[in-house]
This record gives C-alpha cells, structure tokens and sequence, in this order.
C-alpha cells in the first residue's frame, strides 16, 4: 500500500511539474506563420517576408510568410486566420479591407471581427493617372465631362469606390469604367481608357508620360509630390488602401507585445525604407490603439462613401 501511495505521489507530482512546464512556457517555442491572403510579390508579402525573417533571427524558431489568395479575395484567408488557436503562432497581415468590409461579406468567421491589430505597417501608393498627351493633366480637367473612361482592378475595392465617390463630388461621371487585370503604362498608351486607378509601382517605368492626378493615400507621396491626395480634394473622401499585422481579440498581450516589438524594428529599418523610397510606398509603424482608431474611421468614410453612391 505504502508503495502504491508513493507511485501515486510521484505521478501526480509530475503530472503537476508537467502542468507547471507548460504554463511557463514562454513564446513563442514553436513555428510561426504569417498568413498574407494574396499571393506572394506586393508590398504587403514582401514586407511581412521582412518581419518574419528578424522574427525568427530574434526568437531563434522557424516563421514563414504562407500566401492564402482565392477567387473570394483575402477573406477565405483570414477566416483561416481567424479558426486558428488565439496563441500568437498564426498572425494575419491584412488589407484594410478585412476589419473594414469583412463584417459584411457574408463569411461567419468574420462577423462579428474576431481580430485586433497589433499595428499598421504600409499605406500603398494608388493613385488615379492619365497619359501625358490625353489632355487630362488634373483631376479638375474632368469637371463637366461624362464620356471618360475609367480603368480599375475591381469596382468594390476602395480605392476604385473612392474614385467613383470623387468624381460625384466634383460633378461629373465616368463615361465608362471596366476592371483590368494590370494596369499600367501599356494600359495609358494603348488608350484603352482615359484613367486608370492602379499603384504607382506599375507605371514607374513610364513616369514621364504620365500625369498623376491624385493618390489615395494619407499624405502625398514622395516620388509624385505634386499630386494631391483625395482627401485634400475631399476631406470626406480621405482614406488609403493600408495593410497591418492582426491577431485574435484573445491573444495574450505579452504575446502581442513580442511580435510589436520585431515588426516595429523591422518596418523602420533601412532596408525596409529603401523599399518606400523605391516605390512611393509609405512604411511606417503604428501602434494598436492607433491602428483601432483609424479602423473607425475608415468604417464610417467607407458607410458614407456607400451612401453617396447609392443616391
């Protein structure tokens, strides 16, 4: 019996011990993802390939950037994010379009938002842009017209609704406008269309010849500084095509404050700085109580953008 005792005794103990081992455990002690729902090559991919990298030299585990693109955009994507285990080992790096339209697209893993944002890392550089030798040379020379074509990625993107809200306010109407799946310099000099709403990564190589009427982002961007952004045109309208880092509202917050804490550095390294300067990118960093204030924001200048176009 006493030895029956002891064995007990020694088992619970270690069960205990175990118990003890696992709670403190610290993170992260196993592979990581990053979850990007697009595929692999844009701002968003490239630099979220940056903050992995210093994540695993900083922490000493694996992590990975795994592309998740689909015919339903970058939802399907990050509503794998959102079945993951709230332990910080799946983190999304996601468009603005997620927290600010997925509520709405009729995926149940996404209503109500099951993410917070740990922080915004890039504003992309959309601009609205015409060809040199179309007569077009700002946003102003559109007043009064209705026979201009527009060319898009999609018309339920924001900045193709922004392009479509502006041109309301500013009393006229796209004579036409039709989704492409590139727009770029070939896209201006084949006179396919009158503008295009692209980024300006895409028409960098024919700069020259082109006129960039305004961006869609926060503040102008650098290698266009010229060119206003729609907000300054229309302060209702001021929004921007961003992307940040998520995970779920129950993810512990020393968890969260690890991966802050190497996304932050790495967003403001040079190399990452050199990628700004290379493409008109904005990267910078900011902090999760910011990143949930511009969400707000961004939700109620996309209802009233909705709004406008629906009268």
């Amino acid at each position: 019996m006493h030895r029956l005792i002891s064995t007990f005794a020694v088992a619970a103990l270690a069960t205990t011990g175990l118990g003890i081992s696992v709670a403190l455990a610290e993170y992260p002690e196993k592979p990581v993802e990053f979850v990007v729902p697009f595929p692999p090559g844009d701002l968003e991919d490239v630099l979220t390939r940056m903050i992995a990298e210093d994540f695993q030299k900083e922490y000493g585990v694996a992590a990975a950037v795994i592309n998740k693109p689909s015919d339903g955009g970058p939802f399907p994507g990050a509503a794998e994010v959102a079945v993951a285990p709230a332990d910080g080992y799946t983190i999304g790096s996601f468009v603005v379009g997620i927290p600010v339209v997925g509520p709405q697209v009729g995926i149940p893993e996404l209503n109500p938002d099951p993410f917070e944002p740990l922080g915004i890392f890039v504003t992309y550089p959309f601009v609205m842009a015409s060809a040199k030798n179309s007569g077009i040379n700002t946003m102003e020379d559109l007043k009064g017209t209705d026979d201009k074509a527009l060319g898009h990625f999609g018309s339920f993107l924001i900045p193709t609704q922004v392009s479509f809200a502006l041109a309301k306010q500013m009393g006229f109407e796209w004579g036409s406008e039709a989704a492409f799946d590139a727009l770029d310099c070939n896209t201006l000099a084949s006179g396919d269309v009158d503008v295009i709403n692209t980024t300006l990564q895409l028409i960098l190589p024919c700069l020259d010849d082109v006129n960039v009427l305004a961006s869609i982002t926060g503040d102008r961007i650098s290698k266009t500084p010229d060119a206003p952004t729609v907000g300054e045109l229309d302060p209702s309208l001021a929004i921007a095509l961003w992307n940040g880092l998520f995970v779920h509202k129950d993810t512990p917050q020393d968890v969260r404050d690890k991966i802050v804490a190497v996304a932050q550095k790495t967003v403001m390294s040079e190399r990452a700085q050199a990628v700004a300067a290379n493409t008109g990118a904005q990267i910078y960093w900011v902090d999760s109580a910011d990143a949930a204030a511009q969400i707000e924001k961004d939700i109620a200048t996309t209802a009233a953008i909705e709004k406008m176009l629906a009268n």
